[in-house]
């Protein structure tokens, strides 16, 4: 094992691991131990719960799938199925152990009750229901007051909710003290008080431990706290203004102003709630964000068409498809508790929707839809949930922890001499051999370097991406040699890890490229690896389906030069989604710069074909016209008066623009030609004005390596 670096159990594990070097295959190409292919051959078609386990007997993950059979197998056979946790699971999973149900909502109360109970590695795991606040308000008690709790039953009693920490319960009771005149002490202080307290000066409590307060006007507050924590705002000052009105007829001119005092109030703090759904409906919306294997989720509550709040969840090493992760993540959520909504909203589709929605209406005792909105009102709640998980996970991960923790299980699966602080990439963009560009992207500790990104014009090959890779790879090097000379260019250094974009082949090339520059790739050198996107295979890969055949797909796939075949990494592990990150940075800049190039090469304007107009006048005129179009539209006069235009260099713009085809020049007029972009005066300002650093930045990435 090289030096520096700490052995990774979990990659011990993913590499197949009984820990005495043997994988337990029996020679196969599924990589299927013998076991496990009996295990799915066996598996029944029955609805149920499955029990992944590791070669040590420990569960790794819990499901459940409509077919137990069809579920499982996904797994572990190569289909167009993306949800698929790739063959590597046949390094891991040693035992499949399966519970057979009567419906599939029978299993997921047991893939509930499983997860609690062996809290699997590759499972969302949810704190118990301690953490969800509601309140509670039974009207069928003697003088009912709010209390707090944690557990939401079945008692007649109403309760509301919930809350995301106790400081938003506390202002929520204190709005309700401040508003309404519900006691706030106990049943014991109630039944033995004999004085009234403090509350009762200050009059947010008529003192009904002390003095006989009717029930029934005792239980008009009641419905008021009701109808306010419910948030039927309108209902509740309307009933206001209704007893108001009663009060003033009755001459009780006290009491009426006591309630119009209590009208305002609430105004003022209904004010500040924002109104985000019209159709006043108890709605949870569910955002995701996920980089690689961290997971962070968003619920916000939505209640009678005003947010009231929202919790955050952050995961780490959830490695199974996001869909998975958040079907998990929806059963457990309501099994610990939580208040369950009219409407539950996902940001993307699970396949059990229908069945969660069946499961959640049973308890709550009315109906819960589970939905995936489209577009409207309920899509727009949906994009700030997204938004609010990307927000929190920005703020809330250790980003520094959470990048260590990647690049060092990139170093363990690849089996890097060193942790890849230094991180280059390099990609080829053409069209079918025209403007041939490369880029190189720099990443240190796995934050792109933007002011080291280099681009290259590739010179000596046509249509010909190993030879492309060859060269650039070349002239890149050859600047590291110079930089072991030179202080001044320690920008060049060789890296940790150098990535191309490609297979086998630009890998190949590379190789070669560094091997000619003298450039140490051997046992204490530079890392080089292949990074190749995932890809359809075959016989329907390269033609329209007819639907017979399944089109099979391999994931992304890393070679390196020590080894024959590739090495694939898990869809939504870190260490392949820091790899990817740098790829497609890659890709992007050179695709940027490939258009770049083209775009100056094939947009030419009408003007060059004037006689007397070069760049300096091309560019006053677009400046003073604004297009092609009315340059063309305009007279001598108006031409003329432009800076640097004369009466001559006016008349033979108008001469070139309005004369016959056959009179006017070789070239064809606007109107015919291909090349003119007829209203493209930014793109010709832009590239005009441009020119000198453009060729700036070409010397500076290809400087003197011809």
């Amino acid at each position: 094992m090289p030096k520096g670096r700490a052995p990774d159990p979990d990659a011990l594990l993913d590499a197949g691991g009984d820990g005495d070097g043997n994988d337990g295959n029996d020679g196969n190409d599924d990589g299927l131990s013998k076991r496990l292919r009996e295990i799915l051959a066996k598996l029944p078609g029955e609805p149920g719960v499955y029990l992944m386990k590791d070669r040590r007997g420990k569960v790794i993950y819990v499901g459940k799938a409509a077919s137990l059979k069809n579920r499982v197998r996904s797994y572990f056979t190569r289909s167009s199925d993306t949800r698929a946790f790739v063959p590597l699971l046949a390094r891991i999973v040693g035992d499949i152990e399966t519970v057979i149900t009567n419906t599939e909502k029978e299993a997921l109360l047991l893939e509930n009750n499983l997860i609690k109970q062996h809290q699997p590695r590759f499972n969302v795991k949810l704190v118990d229901d301690k953490n969800f606040l509601v309140l509670r308000l039974d009207p069928r008690g003697r003088y009912p007051r709010l209390e707090v709790t944690r557990r939401i039953g079945k008692d007649g009693a109403r309760y509301f909710g919930p809350y995301h920490s106790a400081t938003s319960c506390r202002a929520t009771l204190s709005l309700v003290n401040r508003h309404f005149k519900l006691r706030t002490c106990t049943d014991h202080v109630l039944n033995s008080r004999k004085r009234p307290c403090l509350q009762y000066q200050i009059k947010r409590c008529d003192a009904p431990c002390v003095f006989p307060i009717p029930p029934e006007e005792y239980g008009k507050q009641v419905d008021d706290v009701s109808l306010f924590l419910e948030g039927k705002d309108q209902d509740l000052i309307a009933r206001l203004k209704g007893r108001m009105k009663e009060a003033a007829v009755a001459m009780e001119y006290e009491v009426a102003a006591s309630v119009r005092d209590q009208i305002s109030a609430l105004e003022k703090t209904l004010e500040a709630q924002r109104v985000v759904m019209a159709d006043q409906r108890d709605q949870d919306v569910l955002g995701l964000y996920r980089e690689g294997d961290a997971v962070e989720i968003v619920v916000l509550h939505v209640r009678h068409g005003k947010l009231l709040g929202r919790r955050n969840f952050s995961f780490r090493g959830q490695e199974f498809p996001t869909e998975d992760v958040l079907s998990s993540f929806v059963s457990l959520y309501y099994d610990l508790g939580a208040q369950i909504p009219d409407e539950v909203l996902l940001p993307i589709a699970i396949d059990d929707a229908a069945v969660k929605g069946e499961w959640l209406s049973d308890r709550r005792e009315k109906k819960c839809e589970v939905l995936t909105p489209q577009r409207g009102a309920r899509r727009q709640l949906v994009v700030l949930a997204e938004k609010n998980a990307a927000s929190s996970f920005v703020t809330r991960r250790n980003k520094t922890e959470d990048m260590e923790a990647a690049l060092g299980k990139l170093q363990n699966r690849l089996s890097l001499k060193r942790i890849p602080r230094r991180i280059e990439c390099f990609d080829i963009s053409h069209i079918q051999g025209t403007a041939t560009v490369a880029s190189m992207v720099v990443f240190v500790d796995g934050e792109p370097v933007k002011s080291e990104y280099r681009t290259f014009k590739v010179k000596t090959s046509a249509n010909d991406d190993f030879a492309s890779m060859y060269e650039v790879i070349s002239r890149r090097f050859r600047r590291s040699k110079e930089a072991d000379e030179n202080d001044e260019r320690k920008g060049w250094a060789v890296p940790d890890l150098l990535v191309i974009d490609g297979g086998k082949g630009q890998l190949s090339s590379a190789m070669a490229a560094l091997r000619d520059a003298r450039i140490d790739t051997g046992m204490n050198g530079m890392d080089v690896v292949a990074l190749a996107k995932e890809r359809a295979v075959g016989p329907e890969a390269a033609g329209p389906q007819t639907g017979h055949e399944p089109v099979e797909k391999q994931p992304d796939r890393v070679f390196t030069a020590r080894a024959k075949d590739p090495i694939a990494l898990r869809p939504n592990s870190a260490e392949l989604f820091l790899l990817s990150r740098v790829r497609d940075e890659a890709h992007r800049f050179a695709v940027t710069f490939h258009k770049k190039l083209r775009r100056r090469r094939t947009l030419r304007s009408a003007l060059e074909d004037v006689p007397g107009v070069g760049q300096k006048r091309k560019r006053e005129l677009l400046k003073s016209f604004g297009s092609l179009r009315k340059i063309r539209e305009a007279t001598v006069e108006e031409l003329a008066r432009a800076p640097g235009m004369t009466v001559a260099a006016a008349e033979a713009v108008v001469r070139y623009f309005g004369a016959p085809v056959e009179a006017a020049s070789e070239a064809a007029p606007v109107e015919q030609r291909e090349d003119v972009a007829e209203d493209a005066t930014a793109e010709e300002l832009e590239l005009l004005e441009d020119d000198d650093a453009a060729v700036a930045d070409e010397d500076e990435a290809e400087g003197d390596l011809d």
